[in-house]
């Protein structure tokens, strides 16, 4: 980017804007497009405007240079593939609604890719042998697609986006922790260059499978994650990662159980009103259908089930939530008065809180009935347990037992040691060093380098507009000429003196704006040096913000330089 030509806002393809768009919700939305980075072509699509390509290209060249420094190597593979390899994994299916899937002319299968595992696969198994050719490490910057149901979010959330991905192949699982280490000491030295404030949680796999998983999040209000962290000790993770211990306790004291009446009492708040009783003491017992077969998930009366949760546990069936008619069909099942204990027919999930001994006050599956006493592993029995509940504020830290806190955070990034998933479905083998066939393990790690974008323009951002960090700005320094000729000429001359000195130079040198318009959109732009020709030009002095930090100073035109130079 060095003596790159000087930028000139008179010719430049870019328009700032006073008010914020009517559909944005959130900070980088507004700002990227009232600073003139980004305009909307469709929902959930975006065109890039140059000041908006020169900040992705620099995210772009952050993550490119960390990624060789590992030992990677760049391909390029097509954004359209053909179903064949995502059928073999399951994905075609799993995918569901989110996979942009098109015919040819011909009728053939194709889909838009949202990653690219099994084309990875299938290129290493081309090109690989023999143990001698592994391990490797491959990554492209490519544009993903994603039918999302509600794009939201400006860039956040598209249905087309620039990711970084990348794929380890190992013929030990040895190799493959190797590979996972160097990938994740890559992506802190990159978050760490784009000036991101993040952490790096516990993650579950979803859809992408494999053992071992991590996000990286970037805390901010607009993310649509929640993750929790503890203030006393080095744990965080999504909340929907977080699982606890199964710890029984003793019920010999706890007498039988006893049916009670319980007339109108349907809901866990009127029932604990009516017994005088906290909800915690009380089961709730949430009825859903998994690809059609009924089965019940039991968690404390004062706790929600986490759908997400159960639906990654049953994934790639689907869940669904029971019905009047299947109320209807099933006159067993007493609404609001369902309980575990002579359930038929029904597998019995619930949640570690419900442990064998635990004691509970629930529905005795008869109508204006509940049963007190009744008891995990005596009276009913529990079929899996799985953390299902939502996570709140103050649950103790499954590390050091301490109060977690929540926060709001954006996934910039997402590490997973897929082991033998996808080469397994697409039979990857080289021959080892016996002479015998070997099972390729592998690894998977993504980078959203879009949306790494938006994330840093939600942390860095002020009531004034953006503020880049130096590595990613469209430019080292915004010279603005505050509207007469000498201070125009004063700023282009000093603009290609920047240039030559080896700086990336933006020049406010438009005509007929005013003053206070010009520096309205500096501050707005977010450039980290702000250089203005204003009243003192005639003595050829300058005045040198800082858009961070706001501090001024007054220098001449070798001093500003040499102080631009040094930065």
């Amino acid at each position: 980017m060095a003596n790159a030509p000087v930028q000139r806002m008179s010719q430049l393809m870019a328009k700032t804007l006073r008010d914020d768009p009517a559909d944005a919700e959130v900070l980088s939305h507004k700002l990227l497009v009232r600073a003139g980075y980004v305009r909307r072509t469709a929902a959930g699509i975006w065109s890039w405007l140059p000041l908006g390509k020169k900040v992705l290209s620099n995210v772009e060249r952050i993550v490119r240079e960390e990624m060789d420094a590992i030992g990677a190597q760049e391909v390029s593979l097509p954004a359209l593939l053909p179903r064949e390899p995502y059928e073999a994994t399951g994905r075609w299916d799993e995918y569901g609604a989110e996979l942009f899937r098109l015919q040819d002319r011909k009728g053939g299968d194709y889909l838009l890719g949202p990653t690219h595992e099994e084309i990875f696969t299938l290129l290493v198994k081309d090109q690989a042998s023999s143990y001698k050719d592994l391990p490797v490490i491959l990554y492209q910057i490519q544009t993903k697609f994603r039918d999302e149901a509600r794009p939201r979010a400006g860039i956040l959330r598209g249905r087309e986006f620039l990711m970084k991905d990348s794929y380890s192949f190992d013929t030990e699982d040895e190799g493959l922790a190797r590979s996972y280490a160097l990938h994740r000491q890559a992506y802190q030295r990159v978050f760490e260059r784009l000036g991101l404030d993040y952490r790096i949680c516990a993650a579950t796999a979803g859809a992408m499978g494999g053992s071992k998983s991590e996000e990286f999040l970037a805390p901010a209000e607009a993310g649509e994650d929640t993750f929790a962290d503890c203030p006393n000790c080095d744990f965080a993770a999504n909340t929907e990662a977080i699982t606890y211990e199964l710890k029984p306790v003793d019920a010999t004291d706890v007498p039988a159980a006893e049916e009670i009446p319980t007339p109108d009492t349907p809901t866990i708040e009127t029932l604990a009103a009516h017994l005088g009783v906290p909800a915690s003491a009380t089961l709730k017992n949430l009825l859903v259908k998994v690809d059609g077969e009924i089965v019940a998930v039991g968690v404390p009366g004062d706790r929600e089930v986490d759908m997400g949760k159960v639906e990654a546990h049953f994934a790639p069936a689907v869940v669904e939530m029971v019905t009047e008619a299947d109320f209807a069909n099933r006159p067993d099942l007493v609404r609001g008065y369902v309980g575990p204990q002579g359930l038929e027919k029904v597998k019995y999930l619930a949640d570690p809180r419900v442990a064998p001994g635990t004691s509970w006050i629930t529905g005795a599956n008869k109508a204006g009935m509940h049963a007190k006493s009744v008891v995990a592993g005596r009276d009913f029995e529990v079929d899996t347990y799985v953390d299902v509940v939502v996570v709140q504020e103050g649950d103790p830290c499954p590390k050091c037992g301490t109060g977690l806190k929540l926060d709001r955070a954006i996934e910039i990034g997402h590490i997973f040691q897929l082991g033998r998933k996808y080469t397994d479905a697409l039979k990857l083998d080289v021959l080892g060093q016996n002479g015998k066939p070997v099972r390729v393990t592998m690894g998977s790690y993504g980078i959203g380098v879009s949306r790494a974008v938006a994330a840093i323009a939600e942390q860095s951002a002020d009531e004034h507009g953006l503020v880049w960090p130096k590595e990613v700005a469209p430019a080292d320094v915004h010279v603005v000429a505050a509207g007469k000729a000498l201070q125009t000429e004063l700023a282009l001359d000093v603009s290609e003196k920047l240039r030559a000195a080896g700086l990336r130079v933006l020049v406010d040198d438009r005509a007929g704006v005013s003053p206070g318009v010009k520096f309205t959109d500096a501050e707005l732009i977010g450039v980290p040096q702000i250089l203005v020709a204003g009243r003192r030009s005639a003595e050829g002095v300058l005045e040198l913000k800082d858009r961070k930090t706001g501090e001024r100073e007054e220098l001449t035109v070798d001093e500003a330089i040499a102080r631009l130079t040094a930065r």
